[in-house]
């Protein structure tokens, strides 16, 4: 397969992951019963079966023993599965404690300003090269960022701990040669006993109460599709592209809160019409890459 083509199929994957998250983060509303912790223990304890069975649908089992193997083979290999676990732990847990906790516009801007990160570490210790397209998205999501600075006036720890902490999380995974759903599986299989801690130290009894089964049995689909179609993407972008795109999940928080009925304020309207440029010079470049394939 060709490199646009890998790079096409690489956008498609991560454009669908990104739909799910977004469905995934309006689906929550629907489990009010549940604080976020608990929402957090279920979708991990949930989504592990279900990234079973995808991985397995997906032919992904040697991944999983090559990784199994090297945990036998090379020092210190197993306290980087356990960082890598804690990294994308952290972030799942935030993205379900923050938004009924008041931490929202902080959790919307960490994501604003993530992949600007990324780009700066794929370029710093990748040496990624970044098409014409890419820079102008990024100098487009650049502009948005500033615009967001300006009215937020500050940085809280959920920002920072999600603009810093995925690009060092995907840094990890291309350094250790685990960027692959194989790396996801291990890295949710060791956030496991986190989970069931969270799980029983609720207060719901989901076997009382069907309703809520099962919603969050629907939680753990939506997830475990949303991180399998994100792990796959991965493989087939570098790490500069796979930043960028990230701005497409943000877009479609936004689209899914306008229509649970929140509203934008007069001055947020810069940042959303920058970061919708951004995507459009991505989807221009996805459009521009499956033309040159088709003649090839």
């Amino acid at each position: 397969m060709s490199t646009q083509s890998n790079t096409a199929l690489g956008i498609t994957f991560n454009v669908i992951a990104s739909i799910l998250f977004a469905l995934m983060f309006a689906y929550t509303s629907l489990l009010q019963s549940l604080n976020g912790n608990e929402i957090y223990g279920w979708r991990i304890l949930l989504t592990f079966p279900c990234l079973t069975l995808f991985i397995t649908l997906q032919g992904g089992w040697s991944q999983v023993i090559s990784i199994y193997k090297r945990l036998y083979n090379e020092r210190y290999f197993f306290l980087t599965r356990f960082l890598s676990s804690s990294l994308i732990g952290v972030q799942l847990w935030l993205f379900m404690w923050a938004p009924s906790n008041g931490y929202g516009l902080d959790l919307s801007l960490g994501y604003f300003m993530m992949p600007i990160t990324m780009v700066i570490l794929g370029r710093i210790a990748f040496k990624d090269n970044m098409s014409r397209l890419q820079k102008l998205s990024c100098i487009f999501a650049i502009l948005g960022i500033i615009n967001m600075l300006v009215i937020s006036k500050t940085l809280t720890w959920p920002t920072l701990l999600i603009c810093l902490g995925y690009p060092i999380y995907f840094w990890l995974r291309q350094k250790t040669n685990t960027n692959n759903i194989g790396g996801l599986w291990v890295d949710m299989m060791l956030s496991l006993p986190v989970s069931i801690f969270f799980i029983f130290k609720g207060d719901v009894v989901l076997s009382e109460e069907l309703d809520t089964l099962w919603l969050v049995l629907g939680l753990g689909l939506i997830s475990a599709l949303a991180l399998g179609f994100q792990s796959l993407s991965a493989a087939y972008l570098n790490l500069s592209l796979f930043g960028l795109l990230v701005y497409v999940e943000p877009v479609l928080l936004l689209a899914f809160s306008i229509l649970l009925g929140e509203t934008i304020k007069p001055a947020e309207w810069a940042t959303y019409i920058a970061i919708w440029l951004a995507v459009c010079a991505l989807m221009l470049e996805g459009i521009l890459s499956l033309k040159k394939n088709s003649f090839t």
